[in-house]
């Protein structure tokens, strides 16, 4: 048996970090920790633009694990008051500002090995990934889900449907009935995301049963219809 460890071990160091994540994780979605993420940002240049706040909750068995939540507000040096409208978050306010270092330190710890969720994940992986290489944290290899494209791969294939490009998370919001009310909050567009992201799951495994891996490779952020 430890021959055949040995064997295991190797090609898992063969394999690319997030085929690694892939493959420890359980088969069974029931079984398998998601984290459902979302930031607020200063902008939309992952450059020039910094994260003003990290809003991330589990979800587990189909169910959202609301009393592990967490949000996070980064301490501010760029600051751009035109988007303020936007997200409603000053430069200094009530809620406790962490260093931006400290925040991704705890977000990472938080996320651990678990798959992430996200409407356009990309992006928000994008703006963590930058920040941590400002202070040297390495790289957020964690497997990607985006609900952008998972929801797109439910939609029934009929002539009489014409597919949008890309849908807004207000677009899924509106599909099942979903209140906005802490819309572009990070925690609140989190929990809007997770609840999109159970009804596309039922909607998915309705038409059959559904392993983690096929759920990762259907919704891998740019994945093809």
């Amino acid at each position: 048996m430890s021959g055949l460890t040995n064997i295991g071990d190797r090609i898992l160091e063969w394999l690319s970090p997030e085929r690694r994540f892939a493959m420890k994780l359980p088969e069974d979605l029931e079984e398998v920790p998601f984290v459902v993420l979302d930031t607020e940002t200063t902008g939309l240049n992952p450059i020039r633009d910094r994260i003003l706040s990290i809003g991330a909750l589990r979800l587990l068995g189909g169910r959202i694990r609301v009393n592990e939540s967490v949000e996070y507000f980064l301490a501010q040096d760029h600051f751009d008051r035109l988007s303020v409208p936007i997200h409603g978050i000053l430069k200094t306010g009530s809620s406790p500002r962490m260093d931006e270092k400290e925040g991704l330190k705890s977000i990472l710890e938080y996320i651990g090995d678990s798959p992430v969720v996200g409407h356009h994940i990309s992006f928000d992986r994008t703006m963590i990934q930058n920040a941590c290489d400002r202070h040297g944290l390495g790289k957020f290899r964690n497997p990607l889900l985006d609900t952008g494209t998972l929801y797109r791969k439910s939609l029934i294939k009929s002539p009489l449907l014409r597919k949008k490009d890309q849908y807004s998370l207000d677009d899924l919001a509106r599909k099942y009935d979903l209140s906005c009310k802490d819309r572009h909050t990070a925690l609140g567009d989190a929990y809007i995301t997770a609840m999109a992201f159970l009804h596309i799951l039922e909607q998915l495994t309705s038409k059959g049963p559904l392993t983690t891996r096929q759920l990762l490779k259907l919704g891998k952020p740019g994945a093809g219809n």
